[in-house]
């Protein structure tokens, strides 16, 4: 099993980076009074959490599953489902920030539109990755590590370009009301108390 270990592993750390995305969802510190903004915030925060859950569980999932003794058949499998999940969480963390409307702030809806359209762009690169990971041989060892490679570097990739409109969407007083939240400041805890 030793020929895919070493790509598990990069498969891990760039998954790892895709958690980064996620906690971008958190913002920090501040306490100006805009009661418009704060209820949009609770209600991104409160839609976003659950799925913030799941990606880091995905993430975790992926981790386990890159021991040596895992065969590829369990790596494929593993994979598929955790793509998955991660691809209707971000679909989910997408429709939450639409239904929640744009945020009162200046360009709140160029924001929020590019928000939503970076989340569905995840979510149908993650579903993308799944259908990739199903198409590999699982009965050649290096013909898989070698279709893992691609994959974990797809997810470079997209660990690196995801979060553009989503740190913009958070700049200023956005940040400011979601870090008063107390449903944002749990998901940023999450991936620490992932089971790895």
């Amino acid at each position: 099993m030793e020929g895919t270990n070493p790509v598990n592993k990069k498969l891990a750390v760039a998954l790892s980076g895709g958690a980064v995305l996620v906690l971008a969802l958190t913002g920090c510190g501040g306490s100006d009074d805009n009661e418009k903004l704060d209820s949009w915030a609770k209600e991104v925060c409160e839609g976003v959490q659950p799925q913030a859950k799941k990606i880091a569980a995905a993430n975790a999932a992926i981790q386990k599953e890159t021991s040596d003794s895992s065969t590829p058949a369990e790596v494929q499998k593993t994979d598929a489902k955790a793509f998955q999940d991660m691809s209707d969480a971000y679909k989910a963390m997408g429709a939450t920030v639409q239904k929640a409307g744009p945020p009162d702030v200046d360009d709140g809806e160029k924001k929020q539109k590019d928000a939503v359209t970076e989340l569905n762009g995840l979510s149908s690169s993650y579903a993308s990755l799944r259908q990739q990971v199903e198409k590999l041989n699982t009965k050649d060892q290096a013909e898989f590590a070698d279709g893992l490679k691609d994959i974990a570097t797809e997810l470079n990739k997209l660990s690196k370009s995801g979060s553009d409109a989503l740190k913009t969407l958070e700049e200023g007083d956005v940040g400011k009301a979601m870090a008063k939240q107390p449903s944002c400041k749990s998901a940023s805890a999450t991936p620490s108390a992932a089971k790895g």
